[in-house]
């Protein structure tokens, strides 16, 4: 996350000589730098998006807040901020942050999946199985699962491994872009706009039909190719480039951009037609939307140090979602499945049968099981976060007012 904040020197109006020292003193300290807070919006907002599609699956959804665009490009303002320092540290660090927490979901995981029955000769590859484990501690390549397993005897469905394993294409593709940031960030700098637009010639190229997309490989050129141009704008307004354009050019391009990326998503073939195109099934025109909407959203960038009145009441979800990002990607769509298990003994009891039968058949009541679940995961896992970041562990980091402030 790009944190942008202008030093202003303090010039009193008179000063009498007798405040003057007669030598050079030692310089003033520049004010720590704060938290951009309208990025940590941004942020939030991606996470609560991410959690309400895997729920809803409404396609309209990623056309108005297209998350993973957003993520990866505060993750690649953030990344170029770092780059100030020297690289190799950099990548570790963010290594080190990146993989405790994917090693405590992938041991939850893995166990679970091999109580269920998943092993070497469930795949009927052993020794595929057991090479590709090593994905589980460095995702170069998307960590192996389970596709179809008895669900602990019918409690859960078959696909339910499949369904948890969702977040990891991220987690793989995130390793890439902070493995390869130095080289981006060197060219945005030489080419800005001609680096931002490598990727979606790419992006056309893989997807025009004439590449076979199957295999591991592809499958990670795909996902980079589709999300590099947002990490790059992400680089990109950390280093000022968007802000030396005219302010008129972003407006008037953007629109455009949005209108071609859409144009492409009616154009893709439609897999459930009472559903409607899924933006985030077709990656040309995702990559497209991302740009056009990143664009948009980092152009306005007001770099709030302090919360604009009306959204004060908000810090503190807003805090413990950056806070604990990782954690909630990671864990929340086996939360949402575990919803099942828990719902389904209601349809037996003939008191809720009867009254709440409109609440057990709406999509609302997994997702209000979901959120318990949910923080119930950042209590037990999200404190990995801490000591990833080498920090004080947490279990619950929700901001406390100080003493004796009371809420307006």
């Amino acid at each position: 996350m790009a944190l942008r904040v202008t030093d202003r020197a303090v010039v009193p109006a008179q000063t009498s000589p007798l405040e003057i020292e007669p030598g050079p003193g030692p310089a003033a300290p520049k004010p720590k730098a704060g938290r951009d807070r309208y990025l940590d919006l941004l942020r939030a907002l991606a996470l609560v998006r991410v959690v309400i599609y895997h729920n809803f699956s409404w396609t309209w959804l990623p056309l108005v807040f297209p998350s993973m665009g957003v993520m990866f490009a505060l993750a690649g303002s953030l990344m170029a901020k770092s780059l100030s320092r020297p690289a190799l540290s950099v990548i570790r660090g963010r290594m080190r942050r990146l993989l405790p927490p994917m090693w405590m979901f992938g041991a939850v995981l893995l166990t679970a999946m091999i109580l269920d029955g998943w092993g070497p000769n469930s795949e009927g590859h052993p020794n595929w199985w057991w090479g590709h484990l090593a994905f589980w501690i460095l995702p170069l390549s998307t960590p192996p699962f389970a596709s179809n397993l008895s669900g602990f005897g019918g409690h859960l469905p078959s696909t339910w491994a499949e369904q948890v394993a969702v977040p990891l294409w991220y987690l793989r593709a995130y390793l890439w872009f902070v493995l390869l940031s130095p080289l981006m960030l060197k060219a945005v700098r030489r080419l800005p706009w001609v680096t931002l637009l490598v990727p979606l010639a790419l992006s056309a190229f893989l997807n025009s039909g004439l590449v076979d997309q199957s295999g591991r490989v592809m499958e990670a050129a795909t996902d980079f190719t589709t999300f590099a141009s947002c990490w790059l704008l992400g680089m990109a307004h950390n280093e000022g480039l968007l802000r030396r354009i005219p302010q008129y050019v972003v407006p008037s391009i953007a629109p455009l951009v949005l209108a071609a990326g859409y144009w492409w998503l009616q154009q893709a073939p439609v897999d459930n037609p009472r559903v409607g195109p899924d933006l985030e099934a077709v990656p040309l025109a995702q990559a497209i939307w991302s740009f056009g909407s990143v664009m948009l959203l980092l152009h306005l960038s007001p770099s709030w140090e302090k919360w604009p009145r009306p959204l004060e009441r908000f810090n503190g979800v807003v805090s413990l979602l950056n806070s604990r990002a990782v954690t909630v990607y990671l864990w929340h769509s086996l939360a949402l499945v575990l919803t099942e298990p828990l719902i389904n003994p209601l349809w037996s009891n003939d008191f809720i049968y009867t009254h709440l039968q409109w609440l057990l058949s709406s999509q609302w009541l997994p997702l209000l099981v979901a959120i318990p679940l949910i923080l119930l995961a950042l209590l037990l896992f999200g404190w990995v976060e801490d000591v990833a970041a080498k920090r004080r562990p947490r279990l619950f980091p929700y901001p406390r007012r100080p003493k004796g402030q009371r809420r307006k």
